[in-house]
């Protein structure tokens, strides 16, 4: 491998190893550089990666032997976390190891690169919650997300302890993760299994998609109450990728009501006053890191929610 500085970042040139070989480009500049997918992504959309001399997509396939140029980004200091009041935050329980809030809408999880909103990590810190260290400088404690567009009961690490359990018990599928959404339409069946891989959208960076090399994904969902245009569900997800319940339930042309993104109807959102996905984190249980305990945790509708529901019941 060559290494050179350049202006704005490093220039790396190497063979694509044998052991990459049909990868995407994406992927494979992920793998070699120990980038995330989407700073991998990006950089190849804005021609940072040349394939023998040429530029090429994200979905183009390497082949072994072909020489790779990449010019890294420069590094970029991690955003910090800044203690803020968050509105509509709610503890619904706390101790030395665990904190769980009810996240209302339009709060992300932890600080990243572009969001300037209040943040679940920033909330908790402006009331005093010590938050576990481990983990990325700006998602300490974070053992799992919800879309800043998606509400409900979120579970973030206190001690060391408490992060190192919860994160193994989450990689090991030990935790169980309801949500309630309303999706277009009614499932057929209306109980049923989608086991789908699900990987960044092939050209849409800011969305997900159902493609043959994701990553493994199932969602388990039931039927609760159906109306004439909508179903209300009980999902369960078994793994728990990026917008998950969303790209399964689109793909199968019954995406979550309101979910403008991922091709939910505008009609119908409009006249449910909707301006998000009707996608809810109902329940989470999971065994207390410290005692070994079962405990449940959940959480009632907002009130954007809520006000849907009634009038899909009208």
């Amino acid at each position: 491998m060559t290494d050179t500085s350049v202006a704005g970042g490093d220039h790396r040139s190497l063979p694509v190893p044998d052991g990459l070989d049909g990868m995407r480009l994406d992927q494979a500049v992920s793998r070699l550089f120990g980038l995330s997918r989407t700073a991998a992504a990006a950089l190849v959309d804005a021609g940072d990666a040349l394939v023998d001399g040429v530029a090429r997509q994200n979905s183009h396939k390497v082949k072994a032997g072909s020489w790779l140029e990449v010019t890294l980004p420069a590094p970029v200091a991690p955003p910090t976390v800044v203690p803020q009041a968050v509105p509509g935050l709610t503890v619904v329980y706390a101790d030395d190891d665990i904190v769980v809030v009810d996240k209302p809408v339009g709060v992300a999880a932890h600080p990243s690169p572009g969001w300037t909103g209040p943040t679940v990590i920033g909330g908790l810190a402006a009331i005093g919650h010590r938050i576990s260290t481990s983990g990325a400088a700006e998602r300490q404690g974070v053992v799992h997300r919800l879309d800043v567009g998606t509400t409900g009961i979120m579970a973030v690490a206190k001690s060391e302890q408490a992060y190192t359990a919860l994160k193994r018990a989450f990689k090991y599928r030990e935790v169980e993760k309801r949500y309630h959404a309303v999706v277009q339409g009614h499932p057929d069946p209306s109980r049923g299994t989608i086991d789908a891989p699900i990987d960044r959208h092939p050209h849409h960076d800011y969305r997900w998609a159902v493609v043959s090399d994701g990553k493994p994904s199932i969602t388990h969902y039931d039927t609760i109450e159906a109306f004439p245009s909508a179903s209300l569900l009980d999902v369960r997800l078994e793994t728990g990728r990026t917008h998950q319940i969303r790209v399964h339930f689109s793909t199968l042309r019954h995406p979550c009501v309101g979910d403008l993104t991922y091709g939910a109807d505008p009609t119908l959102s409009a006249r449910l006053e909707l301006r998000r996905q009707w996608l809810h984190a109902r329940s989470l249980t999971f065994a207390h890191p410290r005692t070994g305990d079962d405990v449940t945790f959940v959480s009632e509708y907002p009130d954007d929610l809520a006000r849907a529901l009634a009038i899909l019941r009208d």
